[in-house]
């Protein structure tokens, strides 16, 4: 299937590794020219050969270190990118814990994480989108919006309520009659260094071998597996397509089945 992006461009936040790497990946497959970000350059800069090599020298990349969540870090990396038709907007979670012990300062670093910034890049680009016609705006979010977790309180927070303004903003007849959809991904277990550093958390907290720690992880998950990245990014592309152009404001949760529920 030809998802008709090739030659547009999309900003990729995270793109390093993981989830945002995964996206990153499928979009270069399809030809499309990219910006990313992350905080560390040498890993930002082995993405990029990465990603050059997956696009076969049809495509550009560019890169952009530094923390996103500053405001002159957005605007290297919208400076950095001649049009944004694609923004793929991610950011690390907030760490667990009980919120007894968080204070102002953790709960306003969670929101500029993973409210407010994401807003602020959506606010940067979509209204060029409509003007050209053509838009998409993905956000990594987490299943915890579905299905929240007790010690996730800093994340099942911000990303809630990016989830909320979501729904209201994608259903604006000035973006969503001039083909600029925005939808989140939600992902569940996927078989990343977050992923590896909270299981390794829990079988210190609980004494136990981190092998038996990942294997009641998945034994919750009726795929049986944690997800790979590159089938979350398949998703990420997808929605990024022209072929995905009547589908907006929608929260697709990539699991392995563990959410269950029928909505």
């Amino acid at each position: 299937m030809d998802y008709a992006i090739a030659g547009r461009w999309a900003v990729v936040c995270a793109a390093s590794q993981g989830l945002g790497l995964g996206c990153a990946k499928a979009l270069a497959a399809e030809g499309v020219n990219l910006v990313i970000n992350a905080r560390t350059v040498a890993t930002l800069e082995a993405a990029a050969a990465e990603l050059r090599s997956v696009g076969g020298g049809r495509i550009e990349v560019r890169t952009v270190a530094g923390d996103i969540a500053l405001p002159e870090v957005r605007q290297a990396l919208l400076q950095a990118c001649p049009q944004v038709d694609i923004l793929v907007n991610n950011a690390g979670g907030p760490p667990p814990g009980d919120f007894r012990d968080w204070g102002r300062a953790e709960w306003v670093k969670a929101l500029e994480q993973n409210m407010l910034t994401p807003i602020e890049l959506i606010k940067a680009t979509v209204d060029a989108m409509a003007a050209r016609g053509f838009g998409r705006v993905v956000n990594i979010t987490s299943a915890a919006v579905k299905a929240p977790i007790d010690t996730l309180g800093l994340s099942n927070g911000a990303r809630t309520g990016l989830t909320g303004f979501v729904a209201g903003l994608a259903r604006q007849p000035r973006l969503a009659q001039h083909n600029v959809t925005i939808n989140n991904l939600l992902p569940g277990a996927f078989a990343t260094a977050r992923l590896h550093k909270n299981l390794e958390a829990a079988a210190q907290a609980s004494g136990q071998p981190l092998e038996a720690i990942a294997e009641q992880r998945r034994g919750g998950i009726p795929a049986g597996r944690f997800g790979q990245a590159d089938e979350f990014g398949a998703a990420c592309a997808f929605l990024c397509s022209a072929a995905a152009g009547y589908i907006t404001g929608q929260n697709l949760l990539i699991d392995g089945g563990a959410f269950p529920g029928t909505f």
